[in-house]
């Protein structure tokens, strides 16, 4: 007699939704940091809530998001060509002002072409993914940002290769790739300025390793551009390597004040790309408004360099003085300084009363780092004023002895 089987109990695919409560409990004490309307943007100071708070914690490098100059840019595009453009790159998208920018950014990074994505997370998507295939191999930093590694999965998806090395670590980088076979295309892809820790990577490692192994290099300036480097030409440029690596993407979401991505490279590359990339060819293009305020922020980047230097000197202000008062941070020559509270709690409480006292950051618990890594990730833009700079520390001073943090 065959036995009947008795299926198995219907699992309700919303069930992991319903059993998700870690935001809701946090709401619930008060103390939930994330998605916060923003009311009024200034710059260094915003409204939310209805108050004035200084912003610590936004990637607007130059302060330009709020620069007179940016926004006229923005509007006129508005009135010149409308809202938007109603279709992919590839079809009826594309603007002369999409063509100028990608002219532009190629000659600022000495690059032989450059093609521009809607955001900087769909760009890594549409190189790696769209260059990366079967039997061929991407080798990522396993710090590296969110959008590389959708981008390795996709490619993974596709029947490529995905292996990580540890953090920074060129030893670990040569331990994994030198199991590879020679004669196979690899990609090494790592994040020029990571956006968690600040830390710049070891391009001159990465290149050693490249050459010795057959690899090409991908370098993500997300933070990077318009921060270090010649310029802000960014990492390769920090290392003296522009012509050692192959392809370097960034977004206009940072320093350019906007939204967007770009990727610069072998014009043959780049062609490539733009013929092939489902990331592009199916996704509408940069908006006028967007582009046109990229632009314009490139032109104060180029004529302006004492922005930058400007931004790593308020950096270097906020890392000494948090040294100073007894905070562990991690170090690093970039607008990126984060401080080390180490428990996801208290660091949820250090924000609110942050928050309280007219000062935001972000807040970073685990998964997101490392446990015993919860961080208050402060950054820092060229518009900070020396008062914004002295309430920050004092701030931080004030609640980090209360709390315990520092003596």
């Amino acid at each position: 007699m065959t036995q009947v089987q008795t299926p198995a109990p219907a699992v309700d695919l919303f069930q992991k939704c319903k059993e998700f409560t870690r935001a809701d409990e946090i709401k619930a004490m008060g103390y939930y940091p994330y998605f916060r309307p923003i009311e009024e943007n200034e710059g260094p100071v915003v409204t939310i809530e209805g108050k004035k708070v200084i912003m610590a914690g936004s990637n607007n490098y130059h302060g330009l998001t709020a620069d007179p100059r940016v926004k006229e840019a923005a509007i006129k595009a508005v009135e010149k060509y409308g809202t938007g453009c109603s279709g992919s790159r590839y079809l009826t998208g594309t603007l002369d002002l999409h063509v100028k920018l990608e002219e532009r950014l190629a000659t600022f990074l000495q690059k032989e072409a450059c093609l521009l994505f809607s955001t900087g997370y769909q760009t890594a998507q549409g190189i790696i993914a769209t260059l990366v295939q079967k039997g061929e191999y991407v080798v990522s930093d396993k710090d590296n940002h969110a959008c590389i590694v959708a981008g390795n999965l996709m490619a993974k998806g596709a029947f490529a290769e995905f292996i990580r090395y540890k953090h920074n670590d060129v030893n670990d980088l040569e331990r994994v790739i030198s199991r590879l076979p020679l004669g196979a295309s690899k990609l090494i892809v790592t994040d020029g300025v990571f956006s968690t820790s600040g830390t710049v990577a070891d391009l001159p490692g990465i290149v050693r390793m490249a050459r010795k192994y057959n690899a090409r290099i991908l370098v993500d300036d997300a933070h990077s551009t318009g921060v270090i480097g010649k310029g802000g030409r960014g990492t390769a440029s920090h290392y003296d390597l522009v012509d050692q690596i192959d392809m370097t993407m960034g977004t206009f979401s940072k320093t350019f004040s906007s939204l967007g991505g770009f990727v610069v490279g072998d014009e043959s590359v780049i062609n490539y790309i733009k013929h092939h990339a489902p990331a592009l060819i199916f996704s509408a293009s940069p908006t006028p408004a967007s582009v046109a305020a990229a632009l314009v922020a490139l032109e104060i980047m180029e004529k302006e360099p004492e922005r930058m230097d400007r931004l790593i000197a308020i950096a270097d202000t906020m890392r000494n003085g948090f040294k100073e008062q007894g905070f562990r941070i991690i170090e690093n020559r970039t607008g990126i300084v984060p401080v080390i509270i180490g428990d996801d709690m208290k660091t949820f409480v250090f924000w609110r009363e942050l928050f309280d006292a007219g000062v935001f950051v972000n807040a970073f618990i685990s998964p997101g780092v490392p446990p015993g890594m919860a961080m208050l990730r402060t950054s820092y833009m060229a518009t900070h004023e020396p008062d914004h700079l002295e309430r920050i520390l004092e701030v931080f001073g004030t609640i980090g002895r209360k709390l315990g943090v520092i003596q």
